[in-house]
């Protein structure tokens, strides 16, 4: 064989190689959280929930031909936009992952979107910035939930406590995205459903003494406090101040103040009574399908925004194995449908089903750990809300189901 041959032929199996392992590349679905700041307590499990997705995955086959899918992780910090948006530059820069779990608070979210996920054309599906904001977003349809907006839980936080006898009550919230939202829809359906709102003061995170909202909101002698903040931040400091005053009988938080951490913090005997809402599940075949295959895997099926996390990612594979290749561009469009009717129900673990039915060309349609992933035009859902209280011998929240 003469030299230019053999040159041609090394040439050709160079290539044939190269092009081999870029067909079995991983796969990267980026996940992005505070894992630092005032909801640090809740991240981890959150990344674990969507892992699970990930091992679930890849111990059935693996996604498109094959390969596996990876998870990066960036660090959102829930208080710092900068290094939120630096983050999130890094996974889809550095790392070229194909889509985005996350962020895991608004503020942060909102940022990252404007900034780098929608002009790189990232579909980003959150499972826990629920601010109103994001649902009027320019994205492109690029931005999806799968917790409900604020609108809705705050409308359902009202009934809630409209339903205890509860008639008069003080807010104060976080000055950013999240509290401010939330903070309207509370006041505006507990005021519209009967009841007064009788101060409604925002507090900047970081701080060590609150003394000066909590004196405020004292003043006009209403005994319930609303504290929707974080668990590792401002939330905790505040409600620890406001309890060793004694101003106030009653206390409830919303989904950033359902953390474990609150209650060690604070004293669980400290705290009995205290009302807490979240997103959560329904009682649902696909929800009781996930609790049995977290507790297993050492994962508690019931931690803030856990199911959320792994509908996330097993929702972003699934568009991505719709999708075809393993590119940016179409994965928004599949995840529409393989999330929504018609199609074959699929549950959560159900990798290899669904791979097999899409390979088939057949239609599916996704049932989460956290019930029917139906987007509406705006990315968002509806979901479920869940009351919480505080199991004062085991110093934890325990879920008391959801709030019709």
């Amino acid at each position: 064989m003469s030299q230019i041959k053999q040159y041609f032929l090394a040439l050709a199996l160079t290539s044939a190689l190269i092009g081999s392992a870029a067909a079995a590349a991983d796969v990267k679905i980026g996940f992005l959280a505070g894992f630092t700041g005032p909801l640090k307590s809740l991240a981890p499990g959150m990344y674990k929930g969507a892992k699970l997705a990930v091992k679930q995955i890849n111990s059935q086959g693996g996604i498109l031909d094959g390969q596996k899918v990876i998870m990066p992780s960036g660090d959102s910090t829930c208080s710092d936009v900068t290094a939120a948006v630096d983050a999130a530059a890094l996974l889809v820069n550095d790392e070229k992952v194909l889509a985005i779990v996350g962020p895991l608070c608004s503020g942060a979210a909102i940022a990252v979107y404007k900034k780098v996920t929608i002009p790189a054309g990232i579909t980003a599906v959150s499972p826990s910035a629920t601010s109103p904001a994001i649902t009027s977003l320019d994205d492109g349809d690029l931005v999806f939930r799968t917790s409900p907006s604020d609108v809705y839980q705050g409308d359902i936080m009202a009934r809630l406590l409209i339903s205890k006898g509860i008639k008069h009550i003080v807010i104060t919230y976080v000055n950013n995205d999240w509290g401010k939202g939330i903070s309207a829809e509370l006041s505006k359906a507990f005021e519209a459903a009967g009841g007064e709102v009788a101060g409604n003061i925002a507090h900047e995170e970081g701080k060590t003494d609150y003394s000066d909202v909590i004196r405020s909101l004292s003043s006009p002698g209403v005994g319930t406090l609303v504290v929707l903040a974080y668990a590792n931040g401002s939330g905790q400091t505040l409600l620890r101040q406001a309890v060793e005053g004694g101003a106030f009988e009653q206390y409830v938080g919303g989904d950033g103040m359902a953390s474990n951490t609150l209650i060690a913090a604070i004293g669980s005997d400290k705290l009995r009574g205290m009302i807490v809402t979240k997103p959560g599940a329904p009682d649902s075949t696909g929800a009781r399908v996930f609790k049995k295959f977290a507790w297993s895997d050492n994962l508690n099926p019931a931690g803030a925004f856990v199911g959320q996390s792994y509908d996330a990612a097993f929702l972003l594979a699934l568009a991505i194995e719709k999708n075809g290749k393993a590119e940016r561009a179409g994965i928004a469009q599949a995840l529409r449908a393989v999330a929504t009717p018609p199609g074959e129900v699929v549950l959560p673990g159900e990798w290899a089903k669904a791979k097999a039915l899409i390979k088939a060309g057949k239609e599916i349609n996704y049932q989460g750990a956290t019930g029917s992933i139906d987007f509406d035009v705006a990315g968002d859902v509806s979901g479920v809300i869940i009351e919480m209280g505080v199991n004062v011998r085991e110093g934890s929240f325990i879920e008391f189901g959801q709030i019709k």
